[in-house]
């Protein structure tokens, strides 16, 4: 083997080992420190204030889809008798928390953007979401998480519907729908 093919791979390898050790810092300074978490109401009005800019630029056609569909919404004001009306954390950190259901997709994670920002150690950023079928049922979705998400002791590898008051658990967390 010649001198020069012998320098390349000590000096590629050398360079896959400093890889090796910068990656494992950066995972080692992520587990000690967290994630970042930044204010959620002043990220929050700037995420609506682009909202309204965004649908003030849409074309008219668009606008009044929208503005149909607010009305057909709006329509006798009553949800579906039974439907569940919010969201309650029974066990974990947040113990206590509700969460009004109206309609919109429901993240948890720990990631700063989730609905629920769960600080959790078995809950991924990105863990799970809640969301309404055009039947009115709330779905559970997976997101691929490391560890799961459980509803009523069984795993979930697909969307399935949220039976009113069966436990959704991500972690050391527990979560119900409920009147």
């Amino acid at each position: 083997m010649s001198e020069l093919t012998l320098t390349v791979m000590r000096l590629g390898f050398l360079a896959v080992l400093w890889l090796f050790v910068i990656v494992a810092v950066q995972v080692i300074r992520s587990d000690l420190f967290g994630t970042r978490v930044t204010q959620r109401g002043a990220a929050r009005r700037g995420g609506q204030e682009a909202r309204t800019q965004r649908q003030a630029a849409a074309p008219p056609q668009q606008q009044q889809r929208r503005q149909e569909r607010r009305q057909d919404s709006g329509r006798g004001g009553r949800q579906r008798r039974g439907a569940p009306t919010k969201l309650v954390v029974t066990e974990g950190s947040l113990t206590g928390t509700t969460v009004a259901l109206q309609g919109q997709t429901i993240s948890l994670g720990r990631a700063h953007d989730s609905t629920i920002v769960l600080d959790d150690d078995y809950a991924s950023s990105r863990h799970a979401r809640i969301y309404p079928d055009r039947d009115g049922q709330w779905i559970v979705e997976d997101l691929g998480s490391t560890n799961g998400t459980y509803l009523d002791r069984t795993r979930l590898t697909t969307p399935t519907p949220i039976p009113l008051g069966a436990p959704i658990r991500i972690g050391k967390t527990v979560i119900e729908l409920r009147k």
